[in-house]
């Protein structure tokens, strides 16, 4: 059983305040690189895809589960990360400058976006975030010097100083390399004032306002890093496919991404990622659970639609916290055994709202 103490001021602000946790990571850390010496090549190849998953769950994570603005439009987001990158290394831009440009005009894109989408909240912000992703889908469609049409373009393989990384381990390093980079920034960002004024805004927009916040200032800015960091996934993304397409960057890919946030669990960088794997690995389960099933249901069409819907329902009804939420009870139950009590995380009803409905 371990209780802790702060005796000095820095120990809350300890990334990994115990020996355990140290040797946790330092051991998942250790896993993570020995993986392609130890698994298949369509393995590693799936774990790219995996961890590419997870840097734009983190990236909607940002808006959605610590600002609260809701978008259903993020896989446009993909696609301007992914086009632009693709465009860049055509014209012999060199990787280590493509991928951050990449990433820097999704970002000028989402706070062109969330110029407007501000002025909304709700629903009416979520069928914004659509129709934009309908129209980035559409000019995508359209623009062929750039993104070639509906034809599509080859994406050229990712060299580093003469070095391909085109290969599966080469590249599983190189999105594991981002998506460390993108967790750390992530991480600092929400453990500074900043990440407590996005946090106070998701809460209650009227608070924020009467103690002095720039609402509007901070949303963009959510806006902006949000797509900022769905860019490079989408970046990343182009590498992975080879071959880019409108039809690559659907809606269904951004309903992916708001599955990943809410049933990893909204206003966790863990639960981000925790929820991509998730999200991530059902098609491959529900592929090999297809023979054991019923032919009227194994070639029933949406079949993998209605799995996502009805994971999403068990989560919502019976741990609205999310995988994160399940992780911190499991933790909370290894700490204090034999002394823990199922009523530490009874939910209790609310009666009140901090914000009246306009």
């Amino acid at each position: 059983m371990r209780f802790d103490y702060h005796t000095r001021y820095r120990d809350a602000q300890a990334l990994l305040r115990t020996p355990g946790e140290r040797w946790a990571y330092a051991l998942l850390g250790v896993a993570l690189l020995a993986l392609p010496w130890v698994a298949s090549r369509f393995v590693v190849g799936e774990a790219s895809y995996l961890v590419i998953l997870a840097i734009a769950s983190l990236g909607l994570m940002l808006l959605t589960g610590y600002t609260g603005q809701v978008s259903l439009g993020h896989a446009a987001f993909m696609a301007v990360g992914a086009y632009a990158h693709a465009w860049l290394l055509g014209r012999g831009v060199p990787l280590p400058l493509s991928l951050p440009a990449a990433g820097l005009l999704a970002a000028g894109v989402g706070a062109l976006l969330g110029l407007p989408a501000i002025r909304v909240s709700g629903l009416y912000l979520a069928m914004v975030t659509l129709a934009f992703s309908v129209l980035v889908t559409h000019v995508a469609g359209h623009w062929t010097s750039v993104t070639g049409g509906f034809t599509g373009i080859a994406v050229p393989s990712p060299q580093v100083a003469g070095w391909s990384l085109g290969g599966p381990a080469a590249f599983y390093y190189l999105c594991l390399a981002v998506l460390v980079v993108v967790f750390a920034a992530l991480l600092n960002v929400t453990r500074s004032s900043l990440g407590r004024a996005l946090v106070g805004v998701r809460d209650s927009e009227a608070a924020s306002w009467s103690l002095g916040l720039p609402v509007a200032r901070i949303k963009v800015m959510a806006f902006a890093g949000s797509a900022g960091i769905t860019g490079l996934a989408g970046a990343l993304l182009a590498h992975h496919l080879q071959y880019l397409t409108p039809d690559a960057f659907t809606l269904l890919l951004s309903m992916e991404l708001v599955l990943m946030v809410v049933i990893g669990g909204l206003g966790s960088l863990r639960g981000a990622i925790l929820g991509a794997l998730l999200i991530g690995l059902l098609p491959s389960f529900i592929s090999r659970l297809k023979p054991f099933l019923p032919d009227a249901v194994a070639k029933q069409f949406g079949l993998e639609t209605f799995v996502f819907g009805f994971v999403l329902a068990l989560f919502v009804l019976f741990e609205p916290t999310g995988l994160n939420g399940r992780w911190l009870k499991l933790r909370a139950l290894v700490e204090t055994f034999p002394l823990y009590r199922r009523d530490t995380f009874r939910r209790g009803k609310r009666y009140m709202k901090s914000e009246r409905y306009r």
